[in-house]
């Protein structure tokens, strides 16, 4: 388990190194230099302006529509990333058999544990890796939004609904943690706890961090994970929730 927390993280680490978060203080414009500038965060930015121009410098209506293209875009990743881990979760009582028969520690059972596990991922035709591949492709893209977000200067100075864009709110992160919690909670449906310990304490953790940066950065970034909050809720509802019907994954 340490070993794949320490790959998570590097690789977490690695995309953020490359995504050039120490741009995070740099306006962005048609001249920034840079792949990531000119590929990824420019075209998300001039899109966030396009948009507001639509709707009479509207950047908080701009934001929301920007946000769901991505997430509508990211759709069929998001889909594979559930029926993933659908598929683990229905063949959990099966590991755990094995677990306990393959219980001692030394070289020759736990090779044979690893066999048999192998064997029974191939059986169920589940891909353990399957269900990180989408979050490791989704990545960068949420990242450039993220970035669109904070260097677009044009947002600066407007507002949407009750907050200005550009200044702190305090009332959105409490609602951007909600959203986060609820998120979570929905993915989690039908699988115990006891089953994945460290999804229980990310349940309650990642809301707690969402509310807290939330605090920290400005009401436009509140914003867009707001609705990405929501349109992941809507999704988990509508594709995962019939989904776990049909295979009986909702009994209990």
């Amino acid at each position: 388990m340490r070993k794949k927390l320490l790959i998570v993280v590097m690789l977490v680490a690695l995309v953020m190194l490359l995504s050039g978060c120490n741009q995070i203080d740099q306006p962005i414009t048609q001249e920034s230099e840079g792949i990531w500038n000119s590929y990824f965060v420019y075209p998300l930015s001039w899109l966030l302006m396009y948009f507001a121009d639509l709707f009479n410098e509207n950047y908080g209506l701009a934001i929301i529509l920007v946000t769901v293209i991505i997430r509508t875009a990211l759709l069929p990743l998001n889909v594979k990333q559930l029926k993933s881990s659908k598929a683990m979760q229905d063949i959990q009582p099966e590991l755990k058999e094995l677990q306990k028969k393959y219980s001692s520690k030394d070289a020759n059972t736990q090779q044979k544990l690893q066999q048999e596990t192998m064997a029974l991922f191939q059986k169920n035709g589940v891909n353990p890796l399957a269900g990180c591949l989408p979050i490791f492709i989704q990545m960068p893209i949420l990242l450039a939004i993220y970035h669109a977000i904070m260097r677009t200067d044009a947002i600066d100075g407007h507002s949407f609904l009750w907050f200005p864009l550009d200044e702190k709110d305090f009332i959105l992160p409490f609602i951007a943690g909600i959203t986060t919690f609820l998120q979570q909670k929905l993915m989690m449906a039908g699988s115990p706890a006891s089953a994945n310990p460290q999804m229980t304490v990310m349940l309650y953790m990642m809301p707690i961090m969402i509310t807290v940066f939330a605090f920290m950065f400005p009401a436009a970034l509140a914003l867009y994970w707001v609705i990405g909050n929501l349109f992941m809720i809507a999704q988990t509802i509508f594709i995962r929730k019939p989904m776990m019907k049909d295979t009986g994954g909702d009994k209990k």
